[in-house]
């Protein structure tokens, strides 16, 4: 019997995906228990619109992200920071320090785990940090760290 499953089901197939399985297991495990349906025309037309609803938002995500990355490769951000004498920070600026400044002044709203920045900028000068936007898409953000 031809199904299309609706969750993943171990060693049987994925979400979405349309599979023969023997039809006892079809009728007496995945149906009832609502893991999958048989895979007639309307269904079939179902999952084919959800497939490409999917993917249209996927794509869309995308897109917004490729926008965002240019435009954060645009903005350069200034910060004072208490330091020694030989431009050691006491402290550092952290990611988070990062995204409510980029959140401040220039209204992006990028979560400080997005940000590729290990242990934080220690000492004065200028920096890159990346941005992870989405998957593939990483965002180049120019940071420099003046001593007050």
């Amino acid at each position: 019997m031809k199904v299309i499953f609706l969750q993943d089901v171990k060693g049987k197939g994925k979400k979405g995906e349309i599979k023969n399985v023997s039809d006892g297991f079809a009728k007496n495990f995945l149906l009832p228990q609502k893991m999958a349906v048989e895979a007639t025309a309307a269904n079939l037309n179902a999952a084919k619109g959800k497939q490409e609803s999917i993917q249209y938002h996927k794509d869309m995500e995308e897109e917004n992200a490729k926008k965002l990355a240019e435009k954060i490769a645009q903005i350069s951000l200034n910060i004072s920071a208490k330091a020694g004498e030989n431009g050691k920070l006491f402290g550092s600026v952290t990611s988070k320090e990062l995204s409510e400044i980029l959140k401040k002044e220039h209204g992006f709203d990028i979560d400080k785990r997005k940000f590729v920045l290990p242990d934080g900028i220690k000492s004065e000068g200028a920096y890159t940090v990346d941005i992870k936007l989405h998957p593939g898409i990483v965002a180049k953000l120019k940071v420099t760290v003046k001593a007050q």
